[in-house]
């Protein structure tokens, strides 16, 4: 099957710190990807190349197995990669239906849209009302400002967005990370509505229960590369912590096994 997003050897240095070291990456189509590192190990550089924020010095990005160049996150935008930053970027004090339309605001037809730029402020607000209702958000008015909303509807908020505009990729930077028990739950069980609908979530977090609970594979990322791809299924949580703080790696014959046994047999390189 040829994976929705890709990476292939992808090289980005700042001066003298390599932040991605021959980085590899592949998303299929209908999972969650987690993504998952210690800070510094570059998986937030990959994220951002995929999603056109970074421009990778080395290496290769494809999308349906067709190479890409990305000199922007519009780039990534106008082939379906949606992302939700950690930050959200959203605008606290505008309702919902404009944040959700924000930068593609639709203009009313006709004279009205062409001559006087009026937007489309019923149409916006219905059809975000229907994104919302669709997945399952459980808000009433798309004219509330997203100020009044609490942590976990904002999240769902910037998530809808995302899901109304991304036709390939959703890409969501620690979606639960400022966020409690229940409103994480709620926006866990968000990002497995999004790809019950088909489109595949890459999900970059810290939180390993979270991880476990919703993904379907697990990329691990250190020292500016992929050094695991494993499945919640068939390995631990430990191993998966061990993979990504260097203690353990993938043998030769696909098995998890301890570092320090490997250079202790001389089988280390």
């Amino acid at each position: 099957m040829t994976p929705v997003l890709q990476g292939i050897g992808l090289v980005k240095r700042y001066g003298r710190v390599t932040a991605m070291d021959g980085a590899d990456f592949d998303l299929e189509a209908g999972e969650v990807l987690a993504v998952v590192g210690d800070n510094g190990a570059g998986k937030s550089t990959l994220i951002k190349a995929l999603s056109g924020a970074v421009i990778p010095d080395e290496g290769q990005i494809l999308v349906d197995g067709s190479p890409v160049r990305f000199h922007s996150p519009l780039d990534a935008r106008k082939y379906g990669i949606e992302t939700v930053y950690q930050d959200l970027a959203l605008a606290p004090a505008q309702d919902i239906a404009t944040n959700m339309f924000m930068g593609r605001e639709r203009r009313r037809p006709g004279f009205l849209g062409t001559a006087l730029r009026l937007l489309d402020s019923r149409g916006m607000r219905a059809e975000a009302q229907r994104v919302l209702d669709e997945l399952g958000i459980g808000i009433k008015s798309m004219a509330q400002p997203v100020e009044t909303l609490s942590g976990g509807q904002r999240q769902a908020v910037a998530v809808a967005r995302a899901a109304a505009f991304g036709t390939r990729v959703v890409i969501m930077d620690e979606p639960t990370a400022a966020l409690g028990v229940a409103e994480s739950a709620k926006v866990l069980e968000l990002i497995g509505r999004i790809r019950d609908r088909g489109l595949p979530v890459v999900l970059i977090s810290h939180n390993m229960p979270h991880v476990f609970e919703i993904a379907d594979r697990v990329h691990v990322h250190r020292l500016g590369k992929r050094v695991a791809v494993v499945s919640p299924r068939t390995h631990t949580m430990n191993q998966v912590v061990g993979l990504l703080t260097g203690a353990l790696r993938i043998g030769a014959d696909g098995e998890v096994e301890e570092v320090a046994q490997a250079v202790h047999t001389g089988l280390d390189r």
